[in-house]
């Protein structure tokens, strides 16, 4: 995988830049990334309940941790 793609995640979504996280969920080649993106901002832009906006946003989240975690040459991320 790119590293890349993870720390890019990280960023846009702490500046919430959501046009180039929605460009990430596109291009990364991380279906399960992709994926993650994909309901965390459907949940942002449409949800009424903070609640799944924020366990979409958590899931995202955890989904980057144990990412970086799985690949060796990640760790310089941590």
């Amino acid at each position: 995988m790119n590293s890349v793609d993870y720390d890019k995640a990280l960023y846009y979504t702490h500046r919430s830049q959501w046009d180039n996280l929605l460009i990430l969920m596109v291009r990364t080649k991380d279906d399960f990334l992709s994926k993650k993106i994909e309901h965390f901002l459907h949940a942002y832009n449409f949800e009424h309940d903070y609640t799944e906006v924020e366990k979409q946003l958590y899931s995202l989240l955890r989904y980057i941790d144990h990412a970086v975690e799985e690949e060796p040459e990640l760790k310089f991320l941590q």
